[in-house]
């Protein structure tokens, strides 16, 4: 596929609408990092975030930046689905914060340059980026020394098992581009090993202080489809919590 990010942004403006009221939910106290994969108010990883510079990929409806801008977080918001950044704008406004909501690819945050963060986070986004390692380098950039870079992920085990039968039904081994569909239609997201992710941050210039697989049960916010036989043995959400290097 020559270009993916094109592909990508075709479908997230579909399935936008569909996505914020079917999954989403419009949840803004608090930073929820996937499905049945727990909260920032129960997990603790960012720290004390006032008047830190905030960076999200892939904001989506701005539900975590708001999150984080309600803490005192000063944040900015990137999304490629132009449906996406106007549900956000529309959502920080009636929550009463100030997000820099930006229409911007994973492949062009080194336009964000002039500004240094803190931290960046990421919430279930990134299985969309098709050029991981690239964009690791480019967050290392942005980021100030010691600063913080977050993100979850679908757990890539779990992609792997079919959630009706338990078996295995994906070589977990074959990365690359992979097709599902949904109810908004097909879709693409890359799929890649957890070494694969791991050996991208730490050449990247990160050091991997801590990887979280939690399930807590019931979701009400993400939990939409998922198949409790599959849920109870293994968590859809992988969490991992990097540092820049000095």
């Amino acid at each position: 596929m020559k270009n993916p990010e094109k592909e990508i942004k075709k479908w997230w403006n579909l399935a936008s609408e569909y996505y914020q009221i079917e999954i989403s939910k419009d949840k803004m106290d608090d930073v929820h990092y996937g499905p049945f994969g727990s909260s920032e108010k129960k997990l603790h990883l960012l720290g004390d975030i006032k008047k830190k510079r905030i960076l999200e990929l892939g904001c989506g409806a701005g539900q975590v930046s708001i999150a984080l801008a309600k803490e005192g977080g000063v944040c900015t918001g990137i999304d490629i689905s132009e449906k996406q950044i106007a549900k956000a704008i529309k959502n920080a406004k009636s929550e009463g914060v100030n997000v820099n909501f930006v229409i911007m690819p994973f492949s062009s945050i080194k336009k964000l340059l002039k500004t240094k963060f803190d931290i960046v986070i990421s919430v279930m986004a990134l299985q969309y980026c098709y050029n991981l390692k690239k964009l690791f380098a480019d967050v290392n950039n942005l980021l100030n020394a010691n600063g913080l870079f977050i993100f979850s992920l679908e757990h890539p085990f779990y992609l792997s098992i079919n959630p009706n039968n338990l078996k295995l039904t994906e070589k977990y081994s074959l990365e690359g581009l992979k097709k599902d569909k949904s109810d908004t239609g097909e879709y693409i997201y890359f799929h890649r090993k957890l070494s694969t992710i791991i050996n991208f941050l730490v050449s990247s210039g990160f050091s991997l202080e801590n990887v979280l697989e939690p399930i807590e049960k019931p979701d009400k916010i993400w939990g939409v489809g998922y198949r409790m036989a599959l849920v109870n043995r293994l968590g859809p959400t992988i969490i991992f919590k990097s540092i820049k290097k000095k």
